[in-house]
């Protein structure tokens, strides 16, 4: 045997069983790394260069370019060791037996409490709740949103875990119909309930008090027939300095959030009400509709997908399993279709900068080009954003355009992105 200690440390892991799909699977995961490792060399030496894109000179001070410069060559830095710690720790899971093994883990952990290790439902809460502890990174946060994670999870976590392991029981022929439907009322559930009693414990949410601001953002959404019926400020300085502002609701009963950074970072009004005039564009232009129908269609197919392979017993002895917990099955069909992943991700991102586009030049349409571009530059600086991209790594892992491509869009006399 050419791995003897490995094979009394880890008994029958990947290595010594039908392990050809997990290295297929892991071949194309570094393979991917190294794809992704030379777009991020490229987009380094971009960010290494000493001179603003020449759109931008003059337009941000170089004092304020140098210190995004250096914020960016900083975090660029730290994302290759990153991403070396994480495809070795990927790898390692998937050769060496560590899903399985945590898999039993949880196992032992819910015996050890004096519940039922036979019980699925019980055994899969355990697994995610390790998960959940494992992905925690921060100190204050950590603790504050891991107590009300956990809370969370106690609350919502077995029904909704029941719910899928029962539907993947019983679901028969008709599988794939039943869990999308699941989901999809799940997600219509917790996009109403989310905003209003989830979103709230994690970050403060005030009205935004009346004055020009208010005035102007009521009137824009009034003359669009925006269905406006609250308007809040987040704190979202409390966790970043990045700025954004979001809608939520459905039918007439809808709302705007803004972050407190972007009324900071935006002390012009205009520049505010602008931003706002890009959201308003993708709800009046259908892009949240187009977004959410491709979800659900993408949801179908991977549920398609994963009723072709659940009962696969070669599968999941491949990845070191004897048995075939319904969560796994999960886990290791997301796995067999990562190149596929690639290649969505990939596309949906075309379609996300082809929908930013359209909604700059929506504001722009509302009269709002200068005070867009003014706002978009007061963004890029005050979130250290990258000022130099480069064109790979952008087209590959953007889903808004750089800055200089929207500033040169909405600064066309006649784009064509606004048809």
């Amino acid at each position: 045997m050419a791995f003897p200690y490995l094979e009394a440390v880890l008994g029958e892991s990947y290595w010594f069983r039908e392990g050809f799909r997990v290295s297929l699977i892991a071949g194309f995961m570094i393979f991917m790394y190294f794809f992704e490792t030379y777009l991020d060399i490229r987009q380094h030496a971009a960010l290494k260069l000493t001179n603003l894109p020449k759109p931008l000179e003059g337009v941000i001070s170089q004092e304020k370019f140098e210190r995004a410069r250096a914020y960016s060559i900083d975090k660029s830095c730290f994302h290759f060791i990153h991403e070396a710690v994480t495809i070795l720790m990927d790898t390692a899971i998937l050769c060496f037996g560590i899903l399985p093994w945590f898999w039993k883990v949880s196992g032992n952990l819910v015996a050890y409490l004096g519940l039922d290790a036979e019980n699925e439902i019980m055994h899969t809460l355990s697994f995610l709740a390790g998960v959940m502890i494992w992905s925690q990174q921060t100190i204050w946060l950590f603790f504050r949103d891991m107590f009300k994670g956990i809370c969370l999870s106690i609350l919502l976590g077995p029904p909704i875990v029941a719910a899928i392991i029962f539907i993947v029981q019983k679901g028969g022929p008709y599988l794939a119909i039943y869990l999308w439907a699941f989901m999809f009322a799940l997600s219509l559930v917790m996009m109403t309930l989310y905003p209003i009693l989830i979103a709230p414990l994690f970050n403060k949410f005030t009205p935004l008090p009346d004055g020009e601001l208010r005035e102007k953002i009521e009137k824009l959404a009034a003359s669009l027939k925006f269905p406006l019926k609250k308007l809040f400020v987040v704190d979202g300085s409390t966790r970043s300095s990045h700025s954004n502002a979001y809608m939520y609701g459905f039918f007439n009963n809808k709302r705007i959030v803004l972050y407190d950074t972007l009324i900071q970072q935006c002390t012009n009004e205009e520049e505010v009400v602008a931003v706002i005039a890009h959201e308003l564009g993708h709800w009046k232009l259908n892009h949240t509709m187009y977004s959410f129908i491709a979800v659900q269609i993408l949801t179908f197919l991977q549920f398609g997908g994963y009723t072709l392979v659940r009962n696969s017993k070669d599968l999941f002895e491949s990845f070191g399993f004897d048995t075939q917990p319904i969560l796994i099955g999960l886990i290791i069909f997301q796995h067999t279709v990562i190149p596929l992943q690639h290649l969505v991700n990939f596309g949906l991102n075309l379609v996300s900068r082809t929908f930013e586009f359209q909604a700059d030049a929506f504001a722009k349409k509302l009269g709002y080009a200068k005070a867009l571009c003014a706002g978009l530059i007061k963004l890029q600086e005050e979130n250290l954003s990258a000022m130099n991209t480069d064109p790979w790594y952008s087209a590959y892992h953007y889903s808004h355009p750089p800055l200089v491509e929207r500033l040169a869009a909405i600064e066309e006399p006649d784009s064509k992105k606004e048809d």
